[in-house]
């Protein structure tokens, strides 16, 4: 049994903060932030994880020709749920009407999609689920802190799905490897929110994020090439047969790096990190999808994907591409409406850091 990929789907909020917006309220620059990071823009969203995650899951139910009540499991890759109890997978369920699907959120940062797609794909070559829904959906923004600017001009928010059906062409996910170095955990992390802080003394309007981007530079650089480099012998597949790579969008220079150690010409590799910044979890499958929507993946074609994030995490999957590029049929499920501008959603988070 395999798990083949039949439906696909991204929900991007429409607010654009800009870099010459963002100088605004920041020390900075256009040219010092698309220099360092290669981003120029990026989305706001005006609403839940929930509601981006749900839009890109009924997108992608119709990508597959498929109906809410098909899927028997919705998976939800995100570090931004809505609320911890109960998850915000099952707030995407509910939205979705997929009321005879498992849910679970799973939390493994920027790497979660390919986590959650190479637990998908062991879910059905299990035998216990035949349709799987796997989001990765962030709304980054509402955790940042307005005075770091080294954090603040690199994130944006968004979704991206995936439908994963059963089937017996040798097709989908070939090999994966997920891993985890957590004695760099303290390179990228939110120290005070969760059950390890006082919830006395924590002032949850002022987040406090933890970013060490050299040494993050340097993990995400050797993780991913490393992972890539396990997936791509264990499927017995050659860098020179790899028709697409898909990786994660958080510097433009780690995706360069990864291009240059797998020898592969940039028009083998999918950018679209100037459009939206690092939507962590999201990156992959907004990338995968635009891919698809460009016509850049053809029948058969094969796919390498690595990601790397907090945790750190890092994770690689070589995919086999099916049949089928083009989508059954167009879901028309968009977001509520939304007239703020990007600074506008944020102005209240914006004044609270500013005032500390």
């Amino acid at each position: 049994m395999h798990a083949e990929i039949t439906g696909w789907g991204k929900c991007m909020p429409p607010s654009v903060l800009t870099n010459d917006q963002m100088a605004t309220v920041i020390d900075t620059t256009d040219e010092w932030i698309t220099s360092r990071t290669g981003i120029r823009e990026r989305r706001v969203s005006h609403v839940p994880t929930s509601q981006l995650a749900a839009v890109a899951g009924l997108r992608a139910l119709a990508a597959a020709g498929l109906d809410a009540e098909d899927l028997d499991m919705i998976i939800l890759a995100t570090c931004t749920p809505d609320t911890n109890i109960p998850s915000a997978a099952a707030a995407a369920q509910l939205a979705i009407g997929a009321s005879n699907a498992g849910v679970f959120d799973l939390n493994a940062g920027c790497t979660g999609f390919i986590y959650g797609l190479s637990v998908a794909t062991s879910m059905i070559k299990a035998g216990d689920h035949r349709r799987i829904l796997v989001i990765g959906a962030e709304r980054i923004t509402w955790y940042l802190n307005w005075t770091h600017r080294e954090t603040a001009v690199l994130f944006g928010d968004g979704a991206g799905a995936v439908i994963l059906e059963a089937t017996d062409e040798p097709v989908g996910l070939l090999a994966s490897k997920l891993t985890c170095d957590a004695t760099a955990a303290e390179a990228l992390k939110i120290a005070d929110f969760g059950s390890a802080s006082n919830r006395f003394q924590t002032d949850y309007h002022n987040l406090t994020i933890q970013f060490d981007g050299r040494e993050i530079f340097r993990r995400a650089v050797k993780g991913m090439q490393e992972a890539s480099e396990y997936v791509l012998k264990k499927s017995g597949i050659s860098k020179e047969e790899v028709n697409l790579v898909v990786p994660h969008q958080a510097n433009v220079r780690i995706i360069d790096s990864l291009s240059k150690f797998l020898g592969v010409p940039s028009e083998k590799v999918v950018v679209n990190i100037g459009s939206y910044g690092n939507t962590s979890a999201a990156t992959v499958p907004v990338a995968l999808t635009e891919a698809l929507e460009a016509g850049r993946v053809k029948p058969g074609s094969t796919l390498l994907l690595a990601a790397f994030g907090a945790g750190l995490t890092c994770g690689a999957g070589i995919l086999r591409w099916g049949k089928r590029v083009t989508p059954i049929a167009q879901s028309d499920a968009q977001l509520p409406p939304c007239d703020a501008t990007a600074l506008e959603i944020l102005g209240e988070a914006i004044q609270a850091s500013m005032a500390k």
